[in-house]
């Protein structure tokens, strides 16, 4: 199983990063992680499973994770399916945020030099640190917790004397706020100041389930699902339950590991949710003739004797339609050349004119060769668009030769990749150590994580993804906490 940020959801990077480990594509299936949380509630006790089975229930799924939050919400349909009733929503509202305010505060008490010289030499301490502050963040309740009680790295209090001349007690007093040093080894930090780093996520979280539930077709929307491990947190629940008044809120027994048990199911039967709802409008980019009513004059070139508009938006599928699994959308056109080239373009807009409006996103271009011994204009090109899985199937063929072309693409947001082979898991916590040093790509952004996979096991190096639960080759990764990218090496 593979996560990977949402923002990177366009050709599919997952089937490709895994056909380079040696694993066939064709035992890869993708899963979206609220769908996966949504489909393992209907499992568990009469609580959660009578508010999300009964036919026509409408409920919310939120799956709160260390980098995302991610939403979506779902009607069960009388035959025990899902459709999707709104399209996948959330944001950057995730777990990560609070870890983060926890290491610029130990970066103001003991120094950025120190810090990050922490990382490069004593990475075990490290991740005792962040660690320590996953279970006390966990744990947090505002109203049991008054105060946490955090362990002082001893390696990290000596690099800060080497750094700097200020004792730990002077830099306590410089940052003003709530602190004090007990004995030599142990830091207090009122629960205020750890409330004020929950603060800037949770408030957007709130505020964006808020729009959600006003919208007219939310109406019979009168449960949320709370999943993922930041959702465990007693403080995040509640926040939710006393701002959000109006709803119930369900919070399903190991939330942490509903969407990974949830995809297992989804492996099994992936015909489980029978429609979606388009996020984006896609499209290719294609050559019209100029017609002085619908385009403006200086759209127009001039071409072959005539006037064209060159880069108009040929749509498929508009944003927020209802598609069921494996519709297809199919349409023609002429080659011009001996190679033809289907860009596709993806956009929010609804009606979108040309591929070069504001917010049109090339996505990738299908290259497919046409025959010189047959007069271009007797050549039908059939493009087809084939909707409503987890990845989107774009196929162009050459109907005079039978020559083939096609390319998938990631069209959801949080996908997790996972194969069919093989489903027992092993889990830990920190680092999996298989004897060989970090595999560290620089390239990557702060927070992300290398993967080095191998047929005995994988190691990984992040300084925000706090937990891992790893499977082996021909089974399952997967790797929570921030937004991730994965490097497999076979």
């Amino acid at each position: 199983m593979y996560s990977k940020p949402p923002v990177e959801d366009t050709e599919a990077p997952a089937v490709s990063t895994f056909s380079k480990a040696g694993i066939d594509p064709n035992r890869l299936k993708l899963a979206l992680e609220p769908e996966c949380a949504s489909i393992w509630c209907e499992t568990l006790g009469m609580d959660v499973k009578g508010a999300v089975s009964i036919p026509g229930a409408q409920y919310m799924v939120v799956d709160l994770g260390g980098g995302t939050a991610d939403i979506s919400v779902h009607e069960r349909k009388p035959d025990g399916n899902l459709k999707e009733i709104h399209k996948a929503s959330g944001g950057p509202w995730g777990g990560i945020f609070v870890d983060e305010n926890y290491m610029k505060m130990l970066g103001c008490l003991f120094g950025e030099r120190a810090l990050i010289e922490l990382q490069s030499t004593e990475m075990g301490d490290y991740f005792d640190i962040t660690r320590e502050f996953e279970h006390k963040k966990r744990s947090f309740d505002s109203v049991k917790t008054k105060h946490i009680i955090v362990r002082l790295s001893a390696s990290l209090c000596k690099l800060a004397k080497e750094h700097s001349k200020q004792s730990i007690e002077e830099r306590i007093a410089a940052l003003e706020i709530s602190m004090t040093l007990k004995g030599q080894d142990k830091l207090k930090i009122d629960g205020a100041v750890i409330q004020s780093w929950f603060k800037c996520p949770i408030d957007m979280l709130i505020q964006h389930i808020r729009s959600l539930l006003a919208e007219a077709k939310m109406k019979r929307v009168q449960t949320i699902v709370l999943v993922g491990g930041f959702g465990e947190s007693p403080y995040v629940q509640e926040r939710m339950r006393n701002e959000i008044p109006a709803v119930r809120m369900i919070v399903p027994e190991d939330a942490g590991l509903a969407v990974l048990k949830g995809a297992v199911r989804f492996g099994h039967n992936p015909a489980i949710v029978s429609s979606r709802i388009m996020k984006y409008t896609y499209g290719t980019k294609v050559l019209v003739e100029f017609d002085e009513k619908k385009h403006p004059g200086d759209k127009k070139v001039w071409k072959n004797g005539e006037w064209w508009v060159p880069n108009c938006f040929k749509v498929y599928r508009r944003v927020n339609d209802k598609v069921g699994v494996d519709v297809q959308v199919t349409k023609m056109g002429t080659p011009y050349s001996k190679v033809s080239l289907t860009p596709v373009y993806r956009t929010i807009q609804e009606k979108p004119e040309y591929v070069t409006d504001p917010g049109c996103e090339l996505i990738g271009t299908i290259r497919l060769e046409n025959s010189i011994d047959i007069p271009f204009e007797e050549q039908d090109i059939e493009d087809t668009f084939v909707f409503g899985d987890t990845e989107l199937l774009v196929k162009t063929k050459n109907m005079a030769t039978g020559k083939e072309a096609s390319m998938t693409f990631e069209c959801f947001n949080n996908v997790y990749t996972m194969s069919l082979g093989a489903l027992a898991m092993a889990s830990s916590v920190g680092c999996v150590d298989i004897n060989e040093p970090p595999v560290i790509n620089t390239d990557f952004t702060k927070g992300s994580a290398v993967c080095h996979i191998s047929n005995t096991g994988m190691h990984w190096v992040c300084s925000h993804a706090l937990s891992c639960l790893a499977l082996f080759r021909k089974s399952i990764v997967c790797v929570h906490g921030s937004p991730v990218s994965l490097q497999a090496q076979v």
